[in-house]
């Protein structure tokens, strides 16, 4: 009879950690699920900044959105679903980046004395990008709730009431961290995915992170003018709570000719 291993005193073999290919399926989720919002914000900055180009450029794309141009009357709901599928995502890339944070303060701690001695700018990047991030699970939560529950509270007129009475801090802050963190977050993921990448990875680098800087700066510089528009149009028309805009050419009776780009078939206001 054969006498058992661990009886003669040898020790037992270690057991083979169980290989999980979780962790890349939910960094490539974090991955996708960041680019898409990053992409988001830009073309939503355009949108939004469409009030610098007059009122009647901003209610079209106001309308397009809501399916004016397509069903021949305005449906505010589209744009709920369209904020209701960004919430859904902006939560879900907050859950899967808070994996990487620090959960305590000796892991704080650690990062903080790790950053200072390394004095290494992408470690410090990362690092604005958790406190942006941070900041933007509050403030953006606010800002999308509001939008999910009031689709047909934008335009030119009732956009700048919202951030005439109150609103302005809020989006303040929101715009640099907005800028920032994707800005932040769309290099980092140039540099880790290795896009673009050339005969030489450090001019890649530097040449990406100036492109990062220079984008951060045109969407901030571009946000800034944006809000300064809405907070004067929203002084001028701080005396007529609720007011709507409606372009010169569907007043009743009309104050001006259809512009030459606008459909035949769409008659009258269909708000």
């Amino acid at each position: 009879m054969s006498t058992p291993a661990n009886a003669l005193g040898a020790a037992p073999a270690p057991a083979r950690p169980r290989r999980s290919l979780w962790p890349a399926r939910l960094d490539l989720a974090q991955s996708l699920s960041g680019l898409v919002l990053g992409l988001f914000m830009w073309g939503h900055m355009f949108f939004v900044s469409s009030i610098l180009l007059g009122y009647d450029a901003m209610w079209t794309i106001t309308k397009m959105f809501e399916g004016y141009f397509f069903f021949g009357t305005a449906y505010p709901i589209l744009v709920s679903f369209v904020v209701a599928f960004v919430f859904v995502l902006f939560i879900a890339h907050a859950a899967l980046a808070v994996r990487k944070f620090p959960i305590s303060y000796r892991q704080y701690r650690a990062y903080r004395d790790h950053m200072g001695m390394m004095r290494h700018e992408d470690t410090t990047l990362w690092w604005w990008q958790v406190a942006t991030g941070f900041a933007m699970f509050f403030l953006a939560s606010a800002h999308l709730y509001q939008m999910l529950m009031n689709p047909g509270l934008i335009g030119p007129f009732e956009s700048a009431e919202r951030v005439w009475r109150g609103w302005w801090p809020l989006y303040l802050v929101l715009l640099f961290c907005v800028e920032l963190h994707g800005g932040i977050g769309l290099y980092r993921l140039a540099v880790k995915w290795n896009w673009f990448a050339g005969s030489d990875d450090n001019a890649t680098r530097r040449n990406l992170k100036k492109l990062k800087w220079a984008l951060s700066v045109f969407f901030i510089v571009l946000g800034l003018a944006t809000l300064a528009a809405y907070m004067k149009t929203g002084y001028q028309n701080r005396h007529v709570p609720g007011v709507r805009y409606t372009p010169a050419w569907l007043t009743n009776p009309p104050q001006a000719a259809p512009p030459a780009w606008w459909p035949s078939w769409l008659k009258g206001d269909k708000r």
